[in-house]
């Protein structure tokens, strides 16, 4: 994760205003639409329905495809129906229902027909044929449990037929059928009032609901409230419907098993069945009167889902289809007025801040990770959203889906293509021109500094890291100069990426020496225990080239590393003109010192006290001496580092307790005691054999009583 500029930060605001607000605008009604049908499916998928159908304020009696094929309405015109539609009507209404709705239109009676049969017209032969029917009507209608439909069309809208409107007294009994199809031809939201005559009149389902709940619709504003309670409407004088999902939410009773119910007088049934609903009847087909609504992603096979009295329940269907009988409309936003369950909707404003909520995440995450990683993080917030929405959809409850996704996901490529244009143009330039000059922990510092580089510098805790080649001067004048290119480049290429795998920093190559730093420019606790585990590797690395490369085989190159830690300036150090990024102080010398010291002792490696203070026990250590180097007044303990602890192989152990036996006698001035454990390894130990002859020297010419048990180095040499 990199730090973001105010700059950059600035841009993420713009982008996600800018992508919030048009994500959120009416001119994409079409996300929010698809949003509430998303969420629709998904709470139905994830939740399944959650109110019982037996507790279902509507139910339906359906003209289904049963009723179709069965007698006595096989065969015959609907137009025919009326008088069994009637008496069906009549059973339900004496079962208890509050009230009657019809989701279909008679707009003539065959009564009216003028179609010549003999020396009359067909319908004065059947003159009377809807008496039964109206006379059913007229004694719902004396009951105020009839509500008859009729569809508002310009100037001429489609009304039940004369006689029908007369027997349930006219305007008082008919409601508006009409519904809100958003442009995208899906039906979200249903009318609550309707202007007839420059009257206010609530719509069949609003009418219906008032009669149930004994309570009439009261309009303030663009606010209705029934019974107490304020329908919510993202767009005035609607309701937006909260559809359950699946197909059983709405009980539905074929009219062909009613009708038969009738025939058996089984008026217990309709009672058990139709007591305080309010019933509507419409038709249940697969070719009439079919809506696209926003349960459209939720829909299972239709079925007549309700009791049976009679008739046996027939084979159901094994499809479902994207769209529903208009009957369900009704019932479900009667339901809703009941139940008091209408989806609630964000404005435009509230829309618009969840958008740019969501944006923003989104812009700040791909300003401030790598492109995947955004992604990643784009994809999270999109499924923690999406559970969220869903969750809160339970509690009828919409809020915005698709166009908070769509704004981050607009704003996810818009903050990249700027960072790759505008952000990141400055760091890819630094990368790619100072990528061979600098580490990569320093050009990741000067870039997420958002500062040019300038002179100066700090205290840091570091341990130095010399290594340089033993004897390069001599196998070098061998080489040719290509052969020498070629050595020097696989050996600096192996070390220096052992060195960077730990941490380290490559300060810089002076020939064939390299100068590391471990803690800087990166903080790092442990510096001075990565430094010696990179001395170590670089130890086993150039044994494997020595091994493996041609170009080394035969050469054998050996190479002497010192280690110091403590505090030094790090920093931009130079001219005004020109400055390296390196550090400076005694703890560096030090560390140059011991990389020298190593020639006198024979070894690879050597550290100070500081550092195998600082790495802990980490290693297995073998004391050398105590030395005094040039420039520096007190002495320093100088260690060789064996192994990772644990992992020193048994001569090693053997060894390092031999040497540290013969140097606890040569400190307490038992010169022939520390020759006698010198001699037992000096074959195989250049360190013991320089121990051994210093040993005997003193044996046979003892030091002055102010001797100290401390090497002198002056440049490269012991004394």
């Amino acid at each position: 994760m990199s730090r973001i500029h105010w700059r950059d930060a600035l841009m993420a605001i713009l982008i996600a205003l800018a992508t919030g607000f048009t994500a959120a605008s009416p001119a994409l009604g079409l996300l929010h639409g698809v949003s509430i049908d998303a969420l629709t499916a998904l709470r139905w998928r994830v939740f399944a329905p959650s109110n019982d159908p037996a507790v279902s304020a509507a139910v339906v009696v359906a003209i289904d495809e049963e009723t179709y094929r069965t007698p006595p309405f096989a065969g015959t015109p609907i137009l025919t129906w009326t008088r069994e539609i009637g008496r069906v009507l009549t059973a339900v209404a004496d079962g208890g229902a509050k009230v009657v709705g019809f989701d279909m239109i008679f707009p003539n009676s065959i009564e009216q027909s003028e179609i010549p049969l003999g020396d009359e017209t067909l319908g004065e032969r059947l003159r009377g044929f809807d008496r039964d029917f109206l006379r059913a009507l007229a004694v719902v209608a004396r009951a105020n449990k009839i509500v008859l439909g009729q569809i508002q069309h310009q100037d001429h809208p489609i009304s039940p037929s004369p006689g029908q409107r007369i027997a349930v007294g006219q305007m008082h009994n008919i409601r508006s059928l009409n519904v809100h199809a958003d442009f995208d031809n899906v039906v979200r939201r249903m009318p609550l009032m309707f202007s007839v005559a420059g009257i206010d009149t609530p719509s069949m389902p609003l009418e219906l609901a008032s009669r149930a709940l004994n309570s009439a619709p009261k309009r303030t504003g663009d606010t209705i409230t029934l019974a107490g309670y304020r329908v919510p409407a993202a767009v005035p004088n609607t309701m937006t419907l909260n559809f359950e999902g699946g197909t059983n939410d709405i009980p539905t009773y074929s009219l062909a098993d009613l009708r038969a119910c009738v025939e058996k007088g089984d008026r217990d049934f309709f009672r058990r069945q139709f007591e305080g609903k309010v019933v509507l009847f419409g038709t249940v087909l697969d070719t009439e009167d079919r809506k696209l609504t926003s349960k459209r992603f939720a829909t299972e096979p239709e079925s007549t889902s309700a009791a049976r009295c009679v008739l046996p329940r027939p084979v159901e269907a094994k499809f479902a289809r994207d769209a529903i009988a208009g009957v369900y409309l009704h019932a479900t936003a009667v339901n809703n007025l009941v139940h008091r369950r209408a989806l609630t909707e964000l404005g435009y404003l509230q829309g618009a801040a969840v958008a740019i909520c969501f944006a923003g995440l989104t812009a700040f995450a791909a300003l401030a990770f790598a492109p995947l990683a955004a992604a990643g993080v784009y994809l999270v917030l999109a499924a923690f959203w999406t559970g969220g929405a869903t969750f809160v959809m339970t509690q009828a409850l919409a809020l915005p889906l698709i166009e908070p996704v769509a704004a981050g996901l607009f704003a996810l490529g818009i903050a990249l293509s700027y960072r790759f244009a505008v952000s990141d143009r400055d760091r890819r330039f630094l990368r790619q021109t100072f990528g061979f000059y600098l580490a990569p922990a320093v050009i990741e510092k000067i870039v997420t500094s958002h500062r040019p580089p300038v002179l100066g510098g700090e205290i840091r805790s570091i341990t130095a890291f010399f290594s340089d080649i033993a004897g390069y001067s001599t196998f070098a004048e061998t080489m040719k100069p290509s052969e020498l290119v070629t050595v020097m480049n696989t050996y600096l290429t192996a070390m220096t990426d052992i060195i960077e795998n730990n941490g380290g920093f490559v300060d810089k190559y002076i020939g064939d020496a390299i100068v590391a730093v471990f803690g800087a420019p990166l903080d790092d606790a442990n510096h001075a225990t990565h430094a010696v585990c990179a001395a170590l590797e670089c130890c086993s690395k150039l044994e494997e080239l020595n091994r493996t490369v041609a170009t080394f085989r035969g050469r054998q190159l050996a190479f002497r590393i010192g280690l110091n830690s403590g505090e030094a300036l790090v920093g931009n150090i130079g001219s005004r003109k020109r400055f390296n990024y390196t550090v400076m102080g005694d703890t560096v010398n030090l560390a140059s010192r011991l990389e020298g010291v190593n020639r006198h002792f024979g070894t690879q490696i050597l550290a100070s006290e500081m550092t195998v203070s600082a790495a802990g026990e980490a290693f297995a250590w073998r004391e050398l001496d105590a030395v005094r180097v040039k420039g520096r007044i007190g002495p320093v303990k100088i260690y060789e580092p064996l192994a990772v602890l644990g992992e020193e192989n048994p001569e090693q152990k053997a060894r390092a307790a031999i040497y540290a036996e013969g140097l606890a006698r040569w400190r307490v001035r038992d010169f022939s005691g520390a020759a006698r454990h010198f001699a037992r390894t000096a074959d195989a130990d250049p360190a013991a054999a320089l121990f051994l002859r210093r040993a005997e020297v003193f044996v046979r010419h003892p030091p002055g009583v102010d001797w100290v048990p401390v090497s002198a180095v002056e440049g490269h040499q012991v004394p």
